[in-house]
């Protein structure tokens, strides 16, 4: 499997904020986006997801499993929102998820074990703290399966431990030919991924991430 983009450009409003985009990933790669905000990442990352329409340039996938021929079919998206509705239970947003996206992988409630909310399942999703609001949308990445997973500040709002998991999570999704595409500030703990950087003007360059301090 692999993920190509060729002279990609985006933007919002009628503005261009990238342009000339090229990078490509195989399975069990993973790229962070980087960049000031406003530079265009989260509109990278829903334009892979097929929820906006880029400006010029193309996106496809290789030699992906059958049924995940198109890029958006492919993808998990996990953006700056939860998309949990927060009257209904943990349990019950994703038994919805996973009848919504079909192809099970695990259980609802093996997926709450894996994100260490086994015994809270029951409650309203609106009960949850910050941090476990996260991880219960970090759930929904499990409970079926798609190749690729695009996040959006994925660990807003989580603790080190939690941190530490969800990269154990994503390492594990790669491991198994999966490919991770995140906008970060922070390292995900992610070994040797590439690194998209974004700034003003559409400038964009890509580089091999390095620790940070």
């Amino acid at each position: 499997m692999r993920l190509v983009a060729e002279n990609l450009a985006g933007g919002r409003g009628g503005e261009i904020l990238f342009s000339g985009l090229n990078f490509a990933l195989s399975g069990t790669e993973a790229l962070m986006i980087t960049g000031p905000n406003g530079a265009g990442k989260s509109t990278l990352l829903r334009i892979i997801a097929g929820l906006l329409e880029k400006t010029e340039g193309h996106i496809r996938l290789d030699g992906a499993p059958a049924g995940f021929e198109n890029v958006d079919a492919a993808c998990h998206y996990l953006g700056h929102l939860n998309a949990m509705k927060p009257v209904l239970t943990v349990e019950e947003n994703l038994r919805f998820w996973q009848l919504f996206h079909g192809i099970a992988h695990i259980t609802v409630a093996e997926a709450l074990e894996r994100v260490q909310l086994g015994d809270i399942g029951h409650l309203p999703f609106a009960y949850l703290s910050t941090g476990q609001k996260r991880r219960a949308s970090i759930a929904r990445l499990l409970i079926s399966y798609r190749p690729v997973w695009l996040l959006d500040e994925p660990t807003a709002g989580l603790d080190k431990t939690s941190e530490e998991q969800f990269a154990g999570l994503m390492r594990d999704h790669l491991k198994g030919g999966g490919i991770v595409i995140a906008a970060t500030h922070l390292p995900l703990g992610l070994d040797n991924p590439q690194e998209l950087v974004m700034g003003g003007n559409g400038h964009v360059r890509t580089r091999r991430w390095e620790a940070r301090s």
